[in-house]
């Protein structure tokens, strides 16, 4: 696949169907884990605008950073710390709607207002997860979670 992205605005799950297939097309056939998710989290970035957009994979005891696009960010997080630790400890998404309101949220930068979080399970073990942050309140919600959680299950995390 030609390395231009076609983004559509407007309905957000509009935007999800029109990305995840042109998100697949650029992974397919492409075996780099690394360049996989770097591809992934610049189309996201691209389509959607969000603030950060990046993976953390989990190495011995901690989340690790991994392919990112945004500001810096912290660059390893224990299990149960924050919310990706969090969702990383429970396997579940977490949606959170003000960063500020939950408990030993990592503040990797003052801008990000909320936040979703989807674990990558593979044989039954969280082995990353994808970290979304927004600049706006209340920025995601049950379409995102779909969505993502689809697209993370897609992605062949074979290394």
């Amino acid at each position: 696949m030609a390395e231009d992205l076609s983004i559509v605005k407007g309905d957000k799950t509009a935007e999800y169907q029109s990305i995840i297939p042109q998100i697949n097309a650029l992974v397919t056939g492409e075996p780099d884990l690394v360049a996989n998710l770097a591809n992934t989290v610049a189309a996201l970035k691209e389509q959607f605008g969000w603030f950060w957009v990046g993976f953390y994979l989990v190495k011995s005891d901690e989340l690790v950073l991994g392919p990112f696009q945004g500001p810096v960010a912290c660059t390893r997080i224990k299990k149960g710390r924050g919310v990706c630790g969090t969702s990383w400890a429970e396997a579940k998404t977490l949606i959170v709607p003000d960063v500020e309101a939950f408990p030993g949220h990592i503040a990797c930068s003052s801008l990000s207002k909320s936040e979703i979080v989807v674990p990558v399970i593979r044989n039954g073990q969280v082995i990353g997860v994808l970290d979304v942050d927004s600049d706006r309140l209340d920025q995601f919600d049950e379409t995102d979670k779909l969505f993502l959680e689809e697209i993370v299950a897609s992605l062949d995390f074979q290394v």
